[in-house]
């Protein structure tokens, strides 16, 4: 009821002219825009016109943007290649790369930063770097382990617990460093073979370095009879180590006793190398050899695995004693040095690459 009283007086304002101008619309009619068509097509043209117009204009500073961005990155590389003129330089090789990167970083993004100012383009740069603040978090995500291994490699250059050369065991890895690397660490087994180890496993694991000390000392284990003499023993093996070319004096030649049991008696003889000389393997195999032949010249009997009935001499008269052959007295002609096997492959591995512990790398 209210409706129509409302519609009633709206009727009754309305003036005759008013009902004549207003046209009559069905109520489903849809009604149809007028579209122009080839006038948008103008508007789209004189658009693309101007711009057109406005970069001709602007190709001068186009160019003088690119000169600079130019500029600035041979001044760079020009820069970080004589970093020892700035004073710069370490006796780190990895650290001198990154200070090179570093300071190349800094005076192309100057010349950067330059040119978008001659363009008036600054308001472009903070959109940038709100973009690579969101690109950088989603990329340290999805590269987390090139980061990780990176920032190993940072650090292991300043720790620097190891050099080229140096025979390492890294967990269960052996082998002698060939180089250092931004990802990974070139380990050369003594097999001969390339160990790339990364560098985040490198950092993380226990390391043993036997060439940080030039000393090494090896050892091996004699049995003996339990009718023999310890002393007797001990003081024929100690005299032959000594006597080993590339044995150490100090620390001298040690012994223990392992064990003592009924099938035998366990000795432990120590001996002392320098690395840089004597190779341990072959020093140590040479002992073992000295050490036996002694032992039998002497009588010391090892344990006896087998039960010995003595007869009479009637009747062993007959039997003929097996000839032996007894380890000579003397290690002449005996070689101790140094294995150099491997050392082409470690020499190979260390000029191939970008070797961050070879100081003669100026590489960027």
């Amino acid at each position: 009821m209210a409706r129509i009283l409302v519609l009633l007086c709206l009727l009754l304002c309305m003036t005759p002219a008013d009902v004549l101008a207003s046209p009559a619309v069905a109520p489903d009619a849809v009604v149809v825009p007028d579209v122009d068509v080839l006038g948008r097509f103008d508007a789209v043209y004189e658009e693309a016109y101007a711009r057109i117009g406005r970069l001709i204009a602007s190709l001068p500073l186009l160019l003088a943007a690119v000169v600079i961005v130019l500029v600035a990155a041979q001044v760079a590389r020009f820069v970080s290649n004589r970093l020892h003129w700035l004073r710069l330089r370490t006796r780190n090789p990895y650290l001198d790369g990154l200070i090179r990167r570093v300071v190349r970083a800094v005076i192309l993004i100057a010349g950067v930063l330059v040119a978008l100012d001659l363009l008036n383009a600054t308001a472009l740069v903070g959109a940038l770097l709100g973009s690579a603040g969101v690109l950088g978090l989603a990329l340290g995500f999805a590269f987390k382990d090139i980061a990780e291994n990176y920032i190993a490699g940072v650090l292991l250059s300043l720790r620097r617990p190891f050099a080229p050369g140096d025979t390492v065991r890294i967990d269960n890895h052996e082998g002698r460093v060939a180089a250092l690397s931004a990802r990974d660490m070139v380990l050369v087994t003594m097999d001969g073979n390339e160990l790339r180890l990364p560098n985040a496993l490198v950092f993380k694991a226990v390391l043993l370095n036997f060439t940080s000390n030039p000393t090494r000392r090896f050892d091996f284990s004699f049995q003996i009879d339990q009718s023999q003499s310890i002393r007797r023993a001990q003081t024929l093996a100690l005299a032959e180590i000594a006597g080993i070319d590339g044995v150490l004096d100090t620390p001298a030649p040690s012994w223990t006793v392992v064990e003592a049991t009924p099938s035998g008696i366990t000795l432990r003889f120590f001996g002392w190398i320098d690395q840089r000389t004597s190779d341990l393997g072959k020093t140590r195999s040479e002992a073992i050899r000295l050490v036996k032949g002694a032992f039998w010249r002497a009588g010391i009997e090892t344990p006896r695995n087998t039960s010995h009935v003595l007869l009479g001499r009637a009747d062993a008269a007959g039997a003929a004693e097996p000839a032996i052959e007894v380890e000579p007295a003397t290690s002449l002609g005996v070689d101790t040095s140094v294995n150099r096997d491997i050392d082409p492959q470690v020499a190979e591995a260390l000029t191939s690459e970008q070797n961050l512990l070879n100081p003669k790398d100026t590489t960027a």
